[in-house]
C-alpha cells in the first residue's frame, strides 16, 4: 500500500512521520522549559496560597513520620538509632519524589486538557511541568535530608556528586514512567487508581523502612527491584557507603530502554491524546 492510500484509509502518514512529529514535540518542549517551570511553580504556590508554612506543611508531616518510624523500627529491629533514622529519613524523602512524579504523571494530560485543546504547545512540556513540580517539593524536603546528615555527622563522609548523579538517574527514570502513565491515564481513567496501588505496594516491598541485609536469602528479589536501585543510587552516597556498579548499569539501561519504548508509544498515540481527553 502506497503512502497516499495508507493516509486515505487510516488518516495517518506512517510510523516515520509519527516519529518525526514526536521528535519535533520533544525538541520544542526543551525550548519551553521556562514555561514548564513557571507552570510548576504556579501549581505549588496556588496549592498553598493563604497557608502560613506552605509546602513546608508536607515537610513537617514527613519529618514527624520519619521520627516516629525511625524510633519505633529501630527498637523493633534492634538497630542503633544513629544508623537507622538517617537511612529511613533519606528513603522516605526520595521515595516520595518517585511516588509524586509517577502518581501525578497520571494527570499530566488530563489537567492540561483545556490548554492542549486550544493551543499548539508541545505536549511534553506538561511532562516536564510534573517533574519540575516534584523537584520543587524535593527542595523543601531537603531540610530533612540536610538536618539528619548534619545531626548524625554523615556530612563528613557524604559523596554529594555521586548522590547528584543518582538523583539525575532517578529523575530520568521517573520521567519516562510519568509520561507512560500519563498516556495510559488519558485513555483509561482507571489507571491512576492502579498506579497508586502499585506505588503503595512498592513502598513496602522496597527497602525504605527496612534495611536490605534483612533479606540476605532473597538478594535476587532486591536485584530485580528497580525502586531499590533508584533509592540506593541516591541514599548510599549520602550515607558514605559505596554503590555497586551494577546499580548504575541497571538504572542507565532502564532509562534508555524505558525512554525508547515510551517515546515510541508517545509517537503512536500523540495525535489521539487530545481526543481521549
Amino acid at each position: 500500500m502506497d503512502t497516499a492510500t495508507h493516509m486515505l484509509r487510516t488518516g495517518q502518514r506512517g510510523t516515520l512521520f509519527q516519529l518525526q512529529m514526536a521528535g519535533r514535540d520533544l525538541r520544542n518542549s526543551f525550548g519551553r522549559l521556562g514555561l514548564a517551570w513557571s507552570l510548576a511553580w504556579h501549581d505549588v504556590s496556588s496549592r498553598y496560597r493563604g497557608s502560613i508554612l506552605g509546602p513546608f506543611w508536607i515537610t513537617l508531616s514527613m519529618g514527624l513520620m520519619t521520627l516516629g518510624i525511625g524510633f519505633l523500627y529501630a527498637n523493633l529491629f534492634s538497630i542503633e538509632l544513629h544508623i537507622f533514622l538517617p537511612y529511613v529519613a533519606l528513603g522516605i524523602v526520595f521515595f516520595a519524589v518517585m511516588t509524586g512524579t509517577i502518581n501525578e504523571g497520571c494527570d499530566t494530560f488530563v489537567q492540561a486538557a483545556g490548554i492542549l485543546s486550544q493551543t499548539s504547545l508541545p505536549m511534553l512540556t506538561f511532562v516536564w511541568r510534573t517533574v519540575f513540580r516534584n523537584l520543587i517539593n524535593l527542595a523543601h524536603h531537603l531540610v530533612i535530608v540536610v538536618g539528619v546528615l548534619i545531626f548524625y555527622g554523615y556530612w563528613r563522609t557524604a559523596d554529594a556528586p555521586m548522590a547528584l548523579l543518582g538523583l539525575v538517574l532517578m529523575v530520568a527514570n521517573a520521567s519516562w514512567l510519568s509520561l507512560l502513565v500519563g498516556i495510559a491515564s488519558a485513555r483509561f481513567r482507571d489507571i491512576p487508581q492502579i498506579v497508586m496501588s502499585v506505588m503503595q505496594f512498592a513502598l513496602f516491598m522496597s527497602p525504605v523502612f527496612w534495611k536490605p541485609d534483612r533479606l540476605k536469602d532473597y538478594q535476587a528479589f532486591l536485584d530485580l527491584n528497580p525502586f531499590y536501585h533508584l533509592l540506593e543510587a541516591v541514599r548510599a552516597p549520602l550515607l558514605g557507603t559505596p554503590v555497586a556498579p551494577g546499580t548504575y548499569l541497571f538504572l542507565v539501561g532502564m532509562a534508555v530502554a524505558g525512554w525508547l519504548v515510551t517515546f515510541l508509544i508517545f509517537a503512536r498515540t500523540r495525535r489521539r491524546i487530545v481526543h481521549y481527553l
